[in-house]
């Protein structure tokens, strides 16, 4: 067994980050131990799941019943009026078209009730706060919180607020935190990237709203990644699936597909992956 600490990091992506699920299939089936999980927008519910303790078939089924459609149906019309007519209906300082009780509702099988502490792994959820813009790491307290703060995309779901602050999605920030584990002190670092995908066509104020988060993230992981691939501490290990076909925003019938994308994916650096962790600490 190797001493060193192994951390994996999953990036904003949406259907795509259950592509962790077959890193995590991998990993298990080489005896790896994974020492913490940093996770951010789409990834946060995937590191969440896994560092819960859900075995893989039920993090597959609970995901695909949480991802779906009918999250962005219900319209926040309070919200709405608020923002195009403050005078008359009073703006309340964040704007949300999609009314949350159905996130919320689907959030709750998985992470209702589940608190940090109960956590098999060490986990850290990214979101970033609406009045600074700086990177929060939520590491304590409701799980369910830090994960629908991480997932609040701006326009979409108002921002949601954990203590003082007014959090909104994490790929705002970073939409691949490698730094988290760095902070924390991990010696190796699966770092699972996604291009965020660009809805079909754009028909809906909604899916402008997608088409600009997908444009800035894109932009700010590519950057972000350089960075710290460049001026890391720790051993970076980019594990980026590849995709054949579009994989959308709730495609969740790709899930198989997506999922042996990512143990493909992971087993292309096991040759690597394994060299590091024997090596002697420096």
């Amino acid at each position: 067994m190797s001493g060193k600490r192994v951390a994996i990091v999953i990036g904003s992506g949406a259907v795509q980050c259950a592509s962790a699920l077959g890193m995590w299939k991998v990993l298990d089936r080489e005896g790896i131990d994974v020492d913490m999980v940093v996770g951010c927008s789409g990834g946060s519910i995937y590191a969440a799941v896994m560092a819960l303790g859900y075995d893989v078939a039920t993090c597959e089924r609970l995901t695909a019943e949480l991802w779906t459609p009918k999250v962005t149906l219900k319209r926040d019309w309070r919200s709405l009026l608020g923002a195009f007519m403050p005078k008359l209906f009073g703006f309340e300082g964040s704007l949300g078209m999609v009314h949350d009780a159905p996130l919320l509702e689907a959030l709750e099988p998985p992470f209702g009730g589940k608190d940090f502490a109960d956590a098999r792994i060490p986990l850290h959820i990214v979101a970033t706060d609406l009045n600074n813009g700086e990177k929060v790491v939520v590491s304590e307290g409701s799980v369910r919180d830090a994960v629908r703060a991480s997932i609040a995309i701006p326009y979409v779901w108002k921002p949601w607020k954990i203590g003082e602050r007014m959090l909104l999605d994490g790929c705002l920030s970073d939409p691949l935190p490698v730094d988290v584990a760095i902070r924390e002190g991990a010696d190796v670092i699966l770092a699972m990237g996604f291009e965020s995908p660009y809805p079909r066509r754009i028909k809906s104020a909604t899916r402008y709203a997608f088409q600009v988060n997908s444009v800035y993230t894109n932009n700010l992981l590519r950057a972000n990644y350089s960075f710290h691939n460049l001026a890391h501490h720790a051993e970076i290990i980019p594990v980026l699936p590849e995709f054949d076909r579009p994989i959308r925003l709730f495609d969740t019938d790709q899930f198989p597909y997506v999922i042996e994308q990512g143990m493909r994916a992971t087993e292309a650096q096991l040759d690597y992956l394994h060299r590091v962790l024997e090596q002697p600490d420096a």
